[in-house]
């Protein structure tokens, strides 16, 4: 299934949304969404061709972008240490 270009921006800002919301609590903004789902989107297909595993239709998408997403922030998570640090 092809989305075009419209429909790649409309899943890779859901997906960063719904990747924003289960790995940090909120959202990012309408900008960072499109650019974590997308990076998502790419990341999610990489690692789901590698193990082989193959979804179809929109929702498939979807599921592969958000996981892609959620794996990204992991990863910035990582390098970029604990930006949480509380005041005490």
């Amino acid at each position: 299934m092809e989305l075009g270009i419209l429909g790649s921006i409309i899943i890779g800002i859901l997906a960063g949304f719904i990747a924003g919301k289960m790995a940090r609590g909120h959202s990012f903004g309408l900008v960072i969404n499109l650019v974590v789902g997308l990076i998502g989107s790419v990341l999610g297909g990489f690692l789901f061709r590698v193990l082989d595993i193959h979804f179809g239709g929109i929702i498939g998408m979807l599921f592969v972008s958000v996981c892609g997403a959620i794996v990204f922030l992991w990863i910035l998570t990582l390098l970029g240490g604990n930006s949480r640090q509380s005041n005490t």
